[in-house]
């Protein structure tokens, strides 16, 4: 019995999912070479939000061709469960400096918006010069609170997700099934 068998049924494959992030890598390339955020390198500080996307943003950042820094910061909202707290913390920080740089954030899966507001809000007061966001999922049946990208910053999404729990390449629960090369949903008796 593996891992697969805890899954009700697949969302993504492992090949929509790379075809997704080839798209997106293209699109954030073009924005950031034509978008007016200038030499010199790194053009972009790509923050991953971890742990959650770090599947993500390792293949993302190969789609990208151009100079970027690469970072990551911790946000949590949801412990253990399967619904945010509703007050994010960040108690991972930054190693980069991010003042007057444009910034890349790279999240899993947006659901409530608040750890996205939470962290745009993080960088604006870091001095980022702008704030893009990318996210591999975005759940809008979810949305509590509108989050807003700053200066030439850009929001780039994925997949929408259904209003159901997902698991798999990257996205966990309690920590396990994030190494499932797919994204599917996870069968309800496990978490309930």
């Amino acid at each position: 019995m593996g891992l697969g068998d805890d899954i009700e049924r697949i969302l993504w494959t492992e090949q929509e999912i790379a075809d997704k992030i080839s798209e997106l890598g293209s699109q954030i390339t073009r924005d950031l070479r034509h978008g007016g955020v200038a030499p010199p390198p790194p053009i972009a500080v790509v923050v991953g939000v971890a742990t959650g996307a770090f599947m993500f943003v390792a293949d993302l950042v190969k789609k990208i061709d151009l100079s970027i820094a690469v970072d990551f910061i911790r946000v949590e909202s949801y412990g253990s469960g399967t619904v945010s707290s509703g007050r994010p913390t960040i108690p991972f920080d930054l190693k980069l400096d991010v003042g007057g740089k444009h910034v890349l954030l790279v999240e899993d899966i947006i659901d409530s918006g608040r750890s996205m507001a939470c962290l745009i809000d993080y960088m604006k007061s870091r001095g980022a010069s702008s704030v893009s966001v990318c996210t591999l999922l975005d759940k809008p049946a979810r949305r509590k609170v509108d989050f807003e990208v700053v200066g030439e910053g850009k929001f780039y999404s994925g997949f929408e997700c259904p209003d159901e729990f997902v698991v798999g390449y990257g996205l966990d629960f309690d920590e396990a099934y994030r190494n499932l090369p797919y994204i599917g949903v996870l069968r309800p008796e496990l978490y309930q």
